[in-house]
């Protein structure tokens, strides 16, 4: 994940320094913890802008969540029986949207494979430490659902597979940011940080300066690197050292290989910066997935999604950089980059 560094002179309340002029508002949402801090605005400005931000998060919360019953689950429910079902013009934009970034990188990326999440114990806000029956998942990962199943037509989806059931973790957080980013502009906020669980988009910069962010150490309680984000950048990380568990020495993450049913294992953490595009909260948090399951074949990977700065940590702690991300990182500490080209 990514921690903020911000010079936090409020947190939920809404006060602010009065020399420093940043606001800030903290929730839960999405399973993890999320900030906006605005730079430069009036309170009022900031606190309705803010607020608005959050009611969004709420609702999107409330409308995709994987498990509880939502508008993605009556979808599901939907599919499992083989019937169409009707969405959205939101969810359907996203889906299609989803299911064109799958195909980027051969369904490894695959919001399609919820049934397999949920077998694992990681729809779950808990989990518990065992594994699912070899048999099960044999199972499960020879009926092989993925997006390429999935047909949109207007606001009609439909299954060529039953065992498709969306789950857009891998997603939902960097819609999110866009979401947000398009609410505070059209706020009338030119200057705001974004913190979905590590999944960060910038507006402007805070005081002249660009927002800093620390890119979090897989295997440590500290940051390794700090980097300036700029107006409509926007950076996500995919790593083994929040959602997992351990069974005899053996850490299993959430990120799973939808190939093997397997979590992915080459990989500690993959950090991506999306420079300023449309959708940059989105490919953010979709990228660095099918990166991390990659493993050591990630920067194949990268150039299929367009992106170019790039840090891998693999397996053994070692870490890997692109030219471009690497011109933009301070290193903290001991820590040792070999760069390579992007």
């Amino acid at each position: 994940m990514l921690r903020l560094w911000l010079a936090a002179c409020a947190v939920l309340a809404l006060t602010a320094c009065s020399r420093d002029r940043l606001w800030q508002q903290e929730a839960f949402v999405f399973g993890t913890r999320v900030e906006v801090a605005v730079w430069g605005a009036d309170a009022d400005a900031a606190q309705r802008a803010m607020g608005a931000v959050l009611r969004e998060f709420d609702r999107m919360h409330s409308a995709y969540h994987a498990w509880q019953p939502s508008a993605l689950t009556a979808v599901n429910a939907a599919l499992a029986r083989g019937e169409a079902a009707a969405v959205s013009p939101e969810l359907a934009a996203m889906l299609a949207n989803a299911k064109a970034l799958a195909a980027r990188g051969d369904n490894t990326f695959n919001p399609a494979i919820g049934r397999l999440i949920a077998l694992w114990g990681f729809h779950s806000d808990q989990f518990t430490a065992a594994l699912p029956d070899p048999d099960v998942l044999r199972a499960e990962v020879a009926r092989a659902p993925s997006m390429a199943d999935v047909h949109i037509d207007g606001q009609q989806v439909r299954s060529d597979n039953p065992a498709v059931q969306f789950d857009l973790g891998g997603y939902a957080k960097g819609y999110a940011l866009d979401r947000a980013a398009a609410i505070l502009r059209a706020d009338g906020i030119d200057n705001a940080l974004i913190n979905i669980g590590g999944n960060v988009m910038a507006l402007g910069a805070k005081g002249g300066q660009a927002w800093q962010v620390g890119i979090q150490h897989p295997r440590a309680p500290q940051p390794l690197a700090a980097l300036a984000l700029y107006d409509g950048e926007a950076i996500g990380t995919s790593g083994d050292y929040q959602r997992y568990f351990e069974v005899d020495g053996q850490r299993y993450s959430h990120l799973l290989d939808p190939r093997s049913g397997m979590p992915a294992r080459a990989s500690q953490a993959v950090t991506v910066l999306v420079t300023p595009r449309p959708g940059a909260g989105v490919l953010s948090d979709v990228a660095s997935k099918p990166l991390f399951i990659a493993g050591d074949a990630w920067q194949a990977m990268a150039r299929r999604y367009a992106v170019t700065h790039v840090m891998r940590i693999d397996a053994a702690g070692r870490i890997v950089a692109t030219r471009a991300l690497s011109a933009r990182m301070r290193l903290l500490g001991d820590t040792v980059v070999a760069v390579v080209d992007d």
